[in-house]
């Protein structure tokens, strides 16, 4: 079955609306675009268990700090439609700025306390702009369940607690990081890293690993457990970093005492290109 392109909501919601009615189970996995394979495993999880694969790609100006950054995101929409195509998707919902945004925004959401620290201190008002627009995609889509990767670990913390403090009705899955071969978390930014940032870039997820074994070895202060990582980083020159912290699994704040499941949170600058990387940890 072929993946039809939607890009007007009235258009999207006539077509959903008779397998709403039929019972069948809607799925959306929201994306920016410029998809890998960290995305294709959304959309295969998805396709498996829903009968119907909504992909949402859109480039949501509203969550980029810089008019630069969102300018030269990538857009490679009729890649991305063969992509979804080839791993099973039933609609890719592609609107223009216009149709999602068709005056001015006077209404957002925002999530507290969850947005204090890691991404959301560098980034003032990314996750207003990501929690508005996934509400905006759950209003058009109405899916019982979307897909995030565990890459982005803040992001998924942050539609978990919106979708329960709004009592929204669909189901929120968590999908695991895809990796390269070396260990480097995919993303649409590694295309940015030239050949030898992009030789030094699985040094995160090693750093993020020598901290997670510092805390399955029993370290339990935070500090010993960021400076086993810290100190793998400061051998490459290269990195800049911009966090790296020990947070709760779910609030996403800073720990002062390791007593159960953490996550180790990490972003780093290599020349131009910004990665983040996560690592759960304390869990059986």
């Amino acid at each position: 079955m072929s993946t039809e392109l939607i890009e007007t909501i009235a258009a999207l919601r006539e077509r959903l609306a008779p397998l709403r009615r039929s019972g069948a189970t809607i799925g959306l996995v929201p994306t920016m675009g410029a998809l890998h394979e960290g995305h294709g495993s959304l959309i295969e999880q998805c396709a498996r268990e829903c009968a119907a694969t909504v992909v949402s790609v859109f480039v949501n100006p509203i969550q980029f700090n810089q008019a630069e950054d969102f300018e030269k995101y990538p857009r490679t929409l009729a890649a991305d439609v063969a992509f979804c195509e080839a791993r099973g998707a039933t609609f890719v919902f592609a609107p223009s700025n216009t149709e999602m945004y068709p005056g001015t925004l006077r209404t957002s959401v925002d999530v507290s306390v969850l947005t204090d620290h890691l991404c959301g201190r560098f980034r003032p008002g990314h996750f207003r702009g990501v929690a508005t627009v996934v509400t905006k995609l759950f209003q058009i889509v109405q899916p019982d369940a979307a897909y995030f990767g565990e890459k982005d670990a803040q992001q998924l913390a942050v539609i978990r607690r919106m979708v329960r403090d709004l009592n929204m009705n669909l189901r929120i899955v968590g999908v695991p990081t895809v990796r390269e071969p070396d260990g480097l978390a995919m993303s649409s930014r590694n295309r940015h890293l030239p050949p030898e940032e992009r030789r030094v870039a699985p040094l995160l997820y090693q750093a993020l690993l020598a901290a997670g074994r510092a805390i399955a070895s029993g370290a339990t202060d935070p500090a010993e457990v960021r400076g086993a990582a810290l100190a793998l980083l400061a051998r490459e020159p290269l990195f800049k970093v911009e966090y790296l912290e020990v947070v709760d699994h779910e609030e996403m704040q800073p720990v002062n005492q390791i007593a159960g499941p953490v996550r180790l949170a990490a972003a780093v600058w290599l020349g131009s290109t910004r990665l983040i990387d996560n690592l759960l940890c304390g869990t059986e």
